[in-house]
C-alpha cells in the first residue's frame, strides 16, 4: 500500500518527518485531507490543527500559523511560520 512521506516544519527548524497514511490540514479555503495518490496541490495554510495520521493508526498533531501545504507524488510539505507539536 502507498504511503505518504510527510515533512512538518517551521520557520528555524523542522517539527516532524516520516511516512503517513493520511494528513489533514486547515488551510484559507477550509480543512482538506491528504491520502496517497492525491492529485499536486498548492494552498495556503490558516492557523489551526495539522494532523498526521500514522500507518499503526497514531496520530501525531502540529499546530501551525501561516505559510503552505504542497503535495507532489505522494510526498507532503507544510510549512508554517510557526509550528509545535502537541
Amino acid at each position: 500500500m502507498a504511503v505518504l512521506t510527510v515533512s512538518v516544519v517551521s520557520a528555524d527548524q523542522e517539527i516532524w518527518s516520516g511516512e503517513a497514511r493520511m494528513v489533514v490540514a486547515k488551510t484559507v479555503e477550509g480543512e482538506i485531507g491528504i491520502l496517497p495518490g492525491h492529485e499536486p496541490l498548492l494552498a495556503v495554510l490558516s492557523t489551526g490543527q495539522v494532523r498526521v495520521t500514522l500507518e499503526s493508526g497514531e496520530k501525531i498533531i502540529a499546530d501551525a500559523t501561516d505559510g503552505f501545504i504542497s503535495v507532489d507524488e505522494n510526498e507532503v510539505q507544510i510549512v508554517a511560520s510557526r509550528a509545535e507539536l502537541e
